[in-house]
């Protein structure tokens, strides 16, 4: 089983390098993908027979053809201010080309009718600034969950007879041999010449190991923790009207402490998600408007970098996100009124509250869980926004908890993404290069299209 050039993963990075050997070469190309196809990536949490998460062998939400992305809300964001680092090996403006032909491919395969917000020129970049607030530069194409599963499955259909994909074949190890690489699964090995590894935030415990076989050096990376704000749409609608995703920026007075806003989706959904048996929360959006809510949710996240001679950044947020897990049995809610009291919140509570929760959650105390550094950052980065959003601070907020980002080490690879060895390739948010939908597909392209040239030479 020999293949020019193997692919593992089937995130937006392996789909977009899939798509370039597709369309531009005669390649003979394989994806490796420990989920399953897009129409078999079922959640069976219905909030009816089955309410909280029950630790599928492989979680469909963050594993399968288009990987955690898959069921997002589909936020291309094109810009170098955030969601990776990729224009610091490619440069600026090849990033930006890169990000916006990504762009152009999703629009010609279901994405036509979507809309590009900017947030260049708008009034709310003063607001902010008057109010310690840094609202930060992008061109935002928003898909909706909807209509990017529509994208992933014509691009899917597109590629799967010239293409081959293994799903439920997870990579158990590479290994370097004579004039390529040795792909190992669980019942059969692969050689391949050229082997691009794109496994996300998901395969990160694994991508440490093979680094580890493989002698790869590794830099620690940032970890982001926090919570999930979920409030009345017409709180924050005169921003979400306009930018729909606005990446807003707080230096807290306290610590100093940066805070984020992350993932905004109006009138969208708060939804679990599983990382390596971990039940953390996220947030999801649609562009039809019968799946619309009343509510909008955006996270709200402390970034953290270690020093020596700790360097298990992943391994300090995964603590926090167990202990919430062993407090609330999975995702914990409270009332933002009750966090400010120090009390509890309770199902009768939360109930009489103004804010209908979109996933059910066990009330609880979210001081128990997150240190007090973060929550102070959260709080402050609350009231913040309430100079800018009046209401955001309301008794009623909703916050779900715990919120983690976990950010792969970041892999010493050069200006071609390669590593050490000489056709082995690491992209996407396996990297730590990316940290986004749009930055990972442009580094699957890039990669790609470097490939495809060498063959040509």
């Amino acid at each position: 089983m020999k293949y020019d050039v193997i692919i593992i993963g089937a995130g937006p990075g392996g789909i977009f390098s899939a798509y370039e050997f597709a369309k531009k070469s005669d390649l003979k190309v394989a994806v490796f993908e420990e989920g399953g196809p897009l129409e078999k990536r079922h959640c069976p949490i219905d909030g009816k027979k089955v309410k909280s998460c029950i630790n599928c062998k492989t979680c469909s939400i963050m594993n399968g053809f288009g990987g955690a992305g898959a069921f997002s809300d589909g936020k291309y964001n094109i810009t170098n201010d955030f969601g990776g680092t990729l224009h610091e090996y490619l440069g600026r403006e090849k990033a930006l080309e890169l990000m916006y032909y990504v762009d152009s491919i999703n629009v010609s395969h279901g994405g036509e009718n979507t809309t590009m917000f900017s947030t260049a020129g708008t009034a709310l970049k003063k607001v902010c600034m008057q109010n310690k607030l840094t609202l930060l530069e992008a061109s935002v194409r928003h898909l909706g969950t909807d209509i990017n599963y529509i994208v992933l499955d014509n691009i899917y259909n597109e590629l799967k007879d010239k293409i081959e994909f293994f799903f439920y074949t997870p990579v158990v190890r590479i290994e370097k041999i004579e004039n390529g690489f040795r792909v190992c699964t669980e019942e059969k090995d692969y050689t391949c010449d050229k082997c691009i590894i794109s496994v996300g935030r998901s395969g990160s415990h694994w991508l440490q190991e093979v680094c580890t076989d493989l002698d790869i050096p590794t830099t620690r990376n940032r970890v982001d923790i926090g919570v999930r704000v979920e409030l009345p749409a017409p709180i924050f609608s005169h921003i979400t009207d306009e930018l729909y995703e606005s990446k807003i920026v707080y230096r807290t007075d306290k610590y100093e402490d940066s805070v984020r806003t992350f993932c905004m989706n109006p009138k969208g959904i708060v939804v679990n998600e599983n990382t390596n048996g971990i039940i953390t929360v996220n947030g999801h959006s649609f562009e039809d408007e019968s799946r619309k809510t009343e509510n909008t949710n955006f996270a709200l996240l402390v970034s953290k970098r270690f020093s020596e001679p700790f360097k298990d950044s992943n391994g300090y947020a995964e603590s926090i996100a167990r202990l919430s897990n062993m407090l609330g049995g999975g995702v914990i809610i409270q009332r933002f009124g009750d966090l400010e009291r120090g009390r509890r919140s309770t199902q009768k509570r939360i109930d009489e509250g103004t804010v209908r929760p979109t996933l059910q959650a066990t009330p609880g105390d979210l001081s128990l869980v997150l240190p007090k550094r973060i929550l102070d950052g959260i709080i402050e980065m609350i009231y913040a926004l309430d100079k800018i959003a009046p209401g955001t601070a309301n008794e009623d907020t909703l916050l779900y908890g715990v919120e983690v980002k976990f950010y792969n080490m970041g892999v010493a690879v050069d200006h071609n993404l390669e590593t050490k060895y000489k056709g082995l390739f690491v992209i996407g948010d396996g990297s730590g290069v990316t940290h986004s939908l749009s930055h990972a597909s442009a580094s699957g392209v890039f990669v790609a299209d470097r490939i495809i040239e060498a063959a040509e030479e």
